[in-house]
């Protein structure tokens, strides 16, 4: 299947109103920070050459009301570009709307994930095997934890009677245990953005999208704003052992950001990241659909307790950095037969849609076969150092 992307249900449905960034891959010169300004794109690298610096800025989107640049192009041609299928290269393109910050991602937020987590790993993998975990599971504890606040006496003695049925694992220990989980998704300049291939890799045969919101931090651990993103997981791979995970999660193109950065400002705030709603739906080659969404209101973490057990005394991080806050979303429809569950199928289109932060959306391949990432750090520095934007 193709992809096809418009700025007008690529955009929050409140179209440019909010203070919107994007990272554009300019022809002939490289990628740089952008403001959506009306129809247009402005270009943000005379200000700030990264994204990482410009998010740095105290007060940035109030300083961004002012902010001169050079025209790039229009909104909608530039989203319409961004699409791989059909791409001109000699014309503007939208990229993953993050560079030097570091890719984190925290894990089993969510109760309903978390026992998904928990059956994935006690089916070692298998598929096939987790129908029936699942049902023993729900039987023993009830598939609602969402009212255990992690690391509370409840939780501690609901922690007790789970070892003492032999059904503690590593994901309840994370979901209402006293630490988040929080793990490295992708290296920095790894992330791709909308209307590209996501990575699975080839050995994989059971796997799924993540779709989650995304917070974004400056160095100083404050949240300034969000976007939308997909947390490739291979369920079978990091179901075999939780020491797997790496292989699970960081691979080719694996980590899907954007479409852009919604700054906080008086027309998006935290609350409205708390009060999201995303939802998901995925389309294959074979006629399948699967739609589903998530509640942030459902997090068992606020995502400023996900940022505290990221950044603090114990972890800086002096370009900032993207958070994935973890999905509720652990698809279970069958596909393929009665008992096999979900799987991608090589060519799914995986749209994450967000009211206030606009629609991602991504086609799924074997890692090996998406486009190898070749755009790194040192790219990135010689690259600015041309454009004499250092």
């Amino acid at each position: 299947m193709k992809i096809a992307l418009d700025a007008a249900t690529t955009l929050p449905e409140d179209g440019t109103r909010g203070t919107l960034l994007a990272r554009v891959w300019l022809p002939d010169a490289g990628p740089g920070p952008a403001l959506l300004r009306g129809q247009d794109m402005i270009d943000l690298s005379r200000l700030s050459p990264t994204m990482a610096t410009l998010l740095a800025l105290p007060d940035v989107a109030q300083r961004l009301a002012g902010a001169e640049g050079a025209r790039i192009g229009a909104v909608d041609e530039i989203v319409a570009n961004t699409a791989l299928d059909g791409r001109d290269p000699a014309r503007p393109w939208l990229l993953a709307p993050c560079d030097l910050q570091a890719v984190k991602a925290c894990g089993v937020t969510f109760a309903s994930s978390m026992l998904e987590r928990v059956i994935e790993s006690s089916a070692r993998g298998d598929a096939a095997a987790a129908e029936g975990i699942r049902r023993t599971l729900q039987t023993e504890i009830g598939s609602d934890l969402s009212k255990v606040k992690p690391g509370s006496e409840q939780a501690e003695r609901l922690k007790a009677a789970l070892v003492e049925r032999g059904l503690w694992s590593p994901y309840l220990e994370v979901g209402i245990g006293p630490y988040a989980e929080v793990f490295t998704k992708c290296p920095a300049m790894a992330a791709v953005g909308t209307g590209v291939d996501v990575g699975i890799h080839a050995v994989s045969e059971w796997n799924n999208p993540e779709p989650e919101i995304v917070v974004v931090v400056s160095p100083s651990g404050e949240i300034v704003g969000a976007t939308l993103g997909n947390d490739v997981n291979l369920r079978d791979i990091e179901g075999r052992s939780a020491l797997l995970l790496g292989k699970a999660k960081d691979n080719n193109a694996s980590a899907s950001v954007g479409p852009f950065i919604r700054l906080f400002d008086d027309s998006f705030s935290l609350d409205d990241v708390r009060q999201a709603e995303v939802s998901l739906r995925v389309e294959g080659d074979d006629g399948f659909t699967l739609d589903g969404s998530s509640s942030m209101r459902l997090i068992s973490r606020d995502p400023t307790e996900l940022v505290a057990h990221t950044w603090g005394p114990h972890h800086q991080y002096p370009d900032g950095f993207v958070l994935y806050t973890g999905t509720m979303f652990a698809p279970t429809k069958d596909r393929g037969g009665p008992g096999k569950g979900f799987t991608h199928h090589s060519g799914d289109i995986v749209t994450i849609a967000s009211p206030k932060l606009g629609r991602l959306v991504n086609r799924v391949r074997r890692a090996h076969e998406v486009e190898p990432w070749t755009f790194g750090i040192a790219a990135l520095m010689r690259s600015l150092a041309q454009r004499q934007l250092l």
